[in-house]
C-alpha cells in the first residue's frame, strides 16, 4: 500500500484530508497534511514533512509516498521537491479533490500507477458545466446576459 503526503497552503491540506476521511474513514493511518503558513520558514516545512513522511512508512507496510501539492513553484511545492526521490516517493502539483479521492482509492496499486491514476482524476475533475437557463426553459430571442440574474 502507498501513503499519501499533502503539503498545501493552510487551511487547504487539512481540508482536504477531512474529505477523504469523509468519503474513506479507514484512510486516515495513510494519509497525511501538512498546511503550510504564511509565516513558516521552509526550512521548518521541509523537516515537518519529514517527520510526516517517517510516520507515514512506519504506520504499516508501505511501498511509496504520494506527496501532493497545490501550486508548483510555491513553498509547498518546493518543500515537496527536496522530498521525493523518484522511486519510492512522487510528487504531483496541482492536488484538488478529485486527485485526492482518486489516490486514496488506488493506494494499493503500484506508485507508478497510482500517479496516473491520481493525474487523470485530478484532470477529469476539472471541467466546464454548460449553463441552462432559469427552469431548463429555453432563452427567449429578447433576453440579455446582463440580466439573467433578475428573472
Amino acid at each position: 500500500m502507498n501513503a499519501i503526503l499533502i503539503i498545501a497552503h493552510a487551511p487547504l491540506a487539512h481540508a482536504l484530508r477531512q474529505c477523504a476521511l469523509h468519503v474513506f474513514p479507514d484512510c486516515g493511518a495513510h494519509v497525511a497534511a501538512i498546511d503550510v503558513q504564511p509565516n513558516m520558514p521552509p526550512e521548518e516545512t521541509l523537516a515537518t514533512a519529514r517527520i510526516a513522511i517517517d510516520q507515514l512508512t512506519r504506520s504499516g507496510p508501505v511501498k511509496g509516498v504520494l506527496v501532493l501539492t497545490d501550486i508548483f513553484g510555491a513553498t509547498p511545492s518546493n518543500v515537496a521537491q527536496k522530498l521525493v526521490d523518484g522511486e519510492k516517493s512522487r510528487l504531483i502539483t496541482g492536488v484538488n479533490l478529485p486527485m485526492l479521492l482518486r489516490s486514496v482509492s488506488y493506494r494499493n496499486e503500484p506508485l507508478e500507477a497510482l500517479v496516473s491514476r491520481a493525474v487523470i482524476g485530478g484532470t477529469q475533475g476539472v471541467m466546464q458545466v454548460a449553463v441552462t437557463a432559469p427552469q431548463n426553459q429555453p432563452r427567449r430571442k429578447h433576453d440579455q446576459d446582463n440580466y439573467d440574474d433578475q428573472q
